[in-house]
């Protein structure tokens, strides 16, 4: 449930915010920058799906060996729903009227692809090491995160880290040890902000604002 990437010696590295079904705006958005898929990586913050109109591409956007994503608090319930553990009214409400209107070997495609995702996963950069979870990390040394992740009792651990949003509500500017920065989305701000070393990266895209994306180095 846990990813490293290594330095990239070649490219560039950049991560996204919350997708939300606007693959669109995200291939604009990388014109916009340059983006080299022979050298650079793109790295996600999750919730790739729901919302937008185009959650169905996120297999081929997952199928790309240079795009890399955690599991979002949207991809789980998809995830859920697949299984019946989610009420699926309440999932198409939330956007997910485009999973439940598939076909359930459809439906067991995607989820199956979304619960191969990490919970988190951290890169190597000249700076230092940066995290990438996608609602917070919830303990304060990025070291502990792996060992909590491997436990055999990490389902309520793993949770937060797809669905808690305690830092942004407290506004706890504490820093995450073990780590340059943290990177997350989930909670919608207006532009991205810094709370101690965590940044919170989802714009709303699909709310018709931002798409952010940001390099690490």
């Amino acid at each position: 449930m846990m990813k490293h990437y290594p330095l990239n010696v070649a490219g560039r590295d950049f991560v996204v915010g919350d997708i939300h079904g606007c693959f669109t705006k995200l291939k604009s958005e990388l014109r916009d920058i340059a983006f080299n898929e022979s050298i650079d990586r793109l790295f996600s913050v999750g919730d790739l799906v729901d919302r937008g109109t185009e959650s169905e591409q996120s297999l081929e956007w997952l199928d790309k060996p240079w795009f890399h994503a955690v599991r979002g608090n949207h991809e789980q319930l998809a995830i859920d729903a697949e299984k019946g553990f989610y009420d699926p009214g309440h999932y198409t409400a939330n956007g997910g009227a485009w999973f439940i209107s598939l076909t359930p070997p459809e439906r067991l495609k995607f989820a199956d692809a979304f619960i191969a995702l990490p919970i988190a996963l951290d890169v190597e950069t000249s700076a230092g090491l940066i995290g990438i979870v996608h609602a917070e990390c919830p303990v304060s040394d990025w070291g502990d995160m792996a060992a909590r992740l491997d436990d055999g009792h990490a389902g309520q651990f793993a949770q937060a880290c797809v669905w808690s949003r305690d830092r942004a509500t407290n506004k706890d500017t504490s820093v995450v040890a073990g780590v340059k920065h943290v990177i997350v989305g989930h909670t919608p701000m207006q532009r991205p902000i810094q709370l101690g070393n965590v940044i919170y990266i989802d714009t709303g895209a699909v709310f018709g604002r931002e798409l952010t994306i940001i390099q690490i180095q």
